[in-house]
């Protein structure tokens, strides 16, 4: 009976293990299987978000960017034929008619193709410093709209003092000529550039510098400037109101905008003044000249000194290429001897202050390069150097606070710079 027992109790303990194996087989390949289905799903997602980010342009590893400039002769068929058919790229042209016309692609202006494996996904081409025509290509499909293009601005001060011209400042400075031109703009109804800088004047300015790939872009707005002509401080802030629109002040809130321009060109000389008798370069006798000569190379720009309507542009023996507007309260102003006209100039035209309008030349009779200007108000002729603009309304009473405050933080900010700049020549 012991024996039987200890018989049964040892094919228990037998027994025991081998079932024991066989659920462990069992749950094993049952865990596997589903490690493995987890494996290669999982695998398999890889590989499908990589086909998806490769597909959607999220990641593309194999992005060429093909950099240029627009040369003399270039067109968006020449530029593009070597990656698209003609009749793709005349689809193209023909949707991006309303965007922004291939035709008006200009010389000297950048653009970049973007390929995947030799196949265009893009081109951009920069219509200018502010925003690119954009061309996107998803499976076939042509998208086009213009972008603004991106900057890394700085706001930085820059300040010299002027010898000879702005122009030679701002240079020295080892600035562009275009922040001179920037400069002469916001000072233009109170200063003239021709006639009344002088040696020792000086000036400063908080401007935003943009800034591509490190490389100096270009200038964005001014937003502070501080100009000493003759030893008479001018003050300028940059303000936006509450319709949107933004201008130029002093420091207390008084518009610099005037209803003209001092001068309708920018860095040149006068050869002749208004004079009721002057002895005429061609003629040799005296006459009445009732304008002012601006001797200038030939193709400066010459700008409108005011808003008004063109009355009359054309040409003929005396005047040669010239253009007449009427402005406001019965003042015209008249534009001759001019070596063109700018595209789109017609009668009856509305044309706005500081708008260029046409180039300096010598049309008509003329012995050099140079704008005649001129200036009646209700039919009677005026000296243009003589003539004192009204102002433009000044800072609305419920936006000074605000203005006040941004002008004392802008003013800080420019001589603080200044100090800084002193102290490290010193130091030096």
């Amino acid at each position: 009976m012991g024996n039987f027992l200890n018989l049964k109790l040892s094919s228990k303990i037998i027994n025991c293990p081998k079932s024991f194996l066989i659920k462990s087989i069992v749950y094993m390949v049952f865990f596997t299987g589903i490690f493995f289905t987890l494996t290669c799903s999982t695998a398999f997602a890889l590989r499908s978000n990589q086909k998806f980010e490769q597909h959607s342009g999220i990641t593309l590893p194999d992005l060429q960017i093909v950099k240029g400039v627009i040369r003399r002769g270039d067109t968006a068929s020449s530029l593009l034929n070597k990656y698209l058919p003609l009749k793709i790229i005349y689809k193209i042209s023909r949707q991006s008619k309303n965007v922004f016309s291939f035709t008006r692609i200009r010389k000297g202006q950048p653009y970049k193709i973007l390929l995947q494996e030799n196949n265009l996904i893009g081109f951009e081409y920069e219509i200018n410093q502010e925003k690119k025509l954009v061309v996107q290509n998803e499976n076939g499909k042509f998208s086009i709209f213009q972008a603004p293009i991106e900057y890394d601005v700085d706001l930085e001060v820059v300040s010299s003092s002027i010898r000879y011209s702005l122009f030679e400042a701002v240079k020295k400075s080892g600035e562009r000529c275009e922040l001179a031109f920037k400069l002469s703009d916001i000072f233009a109804w109170d200063i003239d550039f021709i006639r009344d800088i002088q040696p020792g004047d000086q000036f400063k300015v908080l401007v935003e510098k943009r800034y591509r790939d490190g490389k100096l872009a270009g200038y964005g707005r001014i937003q502070a400037a501080f100009f000493t002509n003759k030893g008479t401080l001018f003050k300028a802030f940059l303000h936006k109101d509450s319709n949107g629109v933004s201008g130029y002040y002093d420091e207390k809130g008084k518009s610099l905008q005037k209803a003209f321009l001092k001068a309708p060109l920018a860095f040149s000389r006068i050869s002749s003044k208004f004079t009721k008798k002057r002895l005429h370069p061609i003629f040799k006798e005296y006459r009445s000249h009732q304008g002012v000569d601006y001797a200038a190379p030939r193709g400066t720009p010459i700008k409108t000194v005011g808003d008004g309507v063109i009355t009359q542009i054309g040409y003929n023996k005396g005047s040669g290429n010239h253009i007449n507007v009427r402005h406001y309260n019965g003042y015209i102003t008249k534009y001759f001897h001019m070596s063109k006209f700018v595209k789109g100039m017609r009668k009856n035209k509305r044309i706005f202050q500081g708008d260029i309008i046409g180039y300096v030349g010598m049309t008509g009779y003329a012995t050099g390069p140079h704008l005649c200007f001129r200036m009646n108000k209700n039919g009677k002729p005026i000296d243009p150097l003589k003539h004192k603009s009204p102002s433009a309304k000044p800072v609305m009473p419920g936006e000074m606070e605000q203005f006040l405050a941004k002008t004392i933080e802008l003013s800080a900010r420019i001589m603080t710079t200044q100090k800084l700049a002193s102290l490290e020549k010193k130091s030096i």
